[in-house]
């Protein structure tokens, strides 16, 4: 069952999501050539913990970070570690969620590091106008669909590959809420929305085909082609005055 917020929760996740907005972007601000993600974890982690937020991902199914930071090839949950140096010429996708007076949001960010190549270049711009595509369909009397296919019909005609094994998903009082919502489907089809509905729609788009596995730490995603991966994502809420993005900085 979706569940419909109010005004009050909306305002509790409108104040969730900013953090989280501004924990993402320090993220982007505080990434360069040499330091580890574990380092870049830490800035993450005491900056929501500083707002008097609670890092929705740290423990959660028994994640080990505060934030999933992924590299290049690595779609999604990258744990982060001492070892694993950021260098130039590498995409990083900072994945981050915050939680205050019960509520959680959800956003992700895609940056490159230094001077990366043409391909990274597109392949983040593609991503980014991706969702923000999907953001447009979330309006009132629109169905699921609408908001998926909008993803899809951006991105397949420019020959991405489109993960199909993870989706975006609903989120309020639990991290991940009904429903599932795809980056593909058919126009017109899935449940009708309406004001109240908050979601996160989250692109996350392969440089080449849709096939992803899962590496041996049991959590990191990778492209089975080992080509680039890019990941946006922003926690929105339905209104009768549009979309209003929850996770902006």
């Amino acid at each position: 069952m979706v569940n419909v917020k109010s005004k009050s929760d909306l305002e509790k996740m409108r104040k969730a999501g900013k953090i989280a907005g501004q924990a993402r972007e320090l993220a982007g601000k505080s990434l360069r050539a040499g330091m580890s993600t574990l380092e870049l974890d830490k800035i993450i982690h005491d900056y929501i913990v500083s707002c008097g937020a609670v890092p929705s991902f740290l423990g959660y199914g028994g994640f080990p970070g505060s934030a999933c930071i992924s590299i290049n090839e690595e779609v999604i949950h990258g744990i982060p570690n001492k070892k694993r140096i950021i260098k130039n010429g590498d995409i990083v996708s900072v994945d981050v969620g915050a939680c205050i007076d019960g509520f959680h949001g959800d956003t992700c960010a895609t940056f490159a590091v230094g001077k990366v190549s043409q391909e990274a270049t597109k392949l983040l711009e593609d991503t980014k106008a991706s969702l923000y595509k999907a953001i447009e369909k979330a309006v009132i009397g629109n169905r699921l669909g609408d908001v998926s296919h909008a993803v899809e019909e951006y991105c397949t005609p420019l020959g991405y590959g489109i993960v199909r094994n993870y989706t975006g998903h609903g989120v309020g009082r639990k991290l991940h809420e009904a429903p599932e919502v795809p980056n593909y489907g058919t126009a017109g089809r899935g449940i009708k929305l309406v004001a109240g509905m908050t979601f996160a729609i989250e692109p996350m788009i392969n440089v080449r085909g849709d096939g992803v596995k899962t590496l041996a730490n049991g959590w990191t995603v990778v492209t089975n082609s080992g080509s680039l991966s890019a990941h946006f994502e922003h926690t929105i809420a339905v209104t009768p005055n549009g979309p209003v993005i929850l996770t902006e900085a």
